[in-house]
């Protein structure tokens, strides 16, 4: 059996991961999307176990320490990460295992996980990317302001990934990935 290959998809909060990575999902049953842990208030909509598992800073803390997960990042005061059990299991069962995480825990699967395939999603402008933040309506603007600055320093990363990939619109996004997927699985 085909053992599965590790994606890491970042960029900045607003460049369209989620919907991007959301309907990737829709139309591969090959791949497996890991959910990531965070201390992070949900947002309207959001559940448990299914976009996020929702911690307290402290048991976050306390798997830090059980050395629990495969990357773990601080962004914009709170924390993010993906459980390291999970994502191995799936990728011994042949599924290709998806990471929507942050620039931080990519470089840190990076590291660890030189074998994982690195995606930076991009917006097609700073300028779309502030609209975009600002659109969501979820936050207030001085949130979004420090997203900006983050973003502006994310942005300079692109250059370290295998792949960049801009989302100008949706659709392309996707099929932009779709190839990526299949030359690494036809390869």
């Amino acid at each position: 059996m085909r053992k599965g290959t590790l994606y890491v998809v970042t960029g900045p909060s607003g460049a369209g991961k989620g919907t991007v990575l959301s309907r990737l999902r829709e139309e591969d049953g090959r791949l497996f999307y890991s959910i990531s842990a965070t201390t992070r208030a949900p947002r309207p909509g959001e559940a448990d176990g299914v976009q996020y598992y929702f911690l307290k800073k402290e048991d976050f803390e306390a798997k830090i320490g059980q050395n629990a997960f495969l990357e773990y990042a601080k962004y914009v005061d709170n924390y993010y990460g993906t459980l390291e059990a999970p994502v191995e299991e799936k990728l011994r069962e042949g599924f290709d295992v998806i990471l929507e995480i942050e620039v931080q825990g990519a470089m840190q699967v990076h590291e660890k996980r030189p074998d994982a395939v690195l995606v930076f999603l991009a917006p097609p402008s700073f300028d779309e990317l502030a609209r975009r933040l600002r659109g969501r309506g979820t936050e207030e603007e001085e949130k979004v302001q420090k997203r900006l600055e983050t973003a502006r320093q994310e942005l300079t990363c692109a250059e370290k990934f295998d792949y960049t990939v801009i989302n100008d619109e949706v659709e392309h996004a996707v099929d932009e990935l779709k190839k990526i997927i299949l030359s690494r699985r036809e390869a």
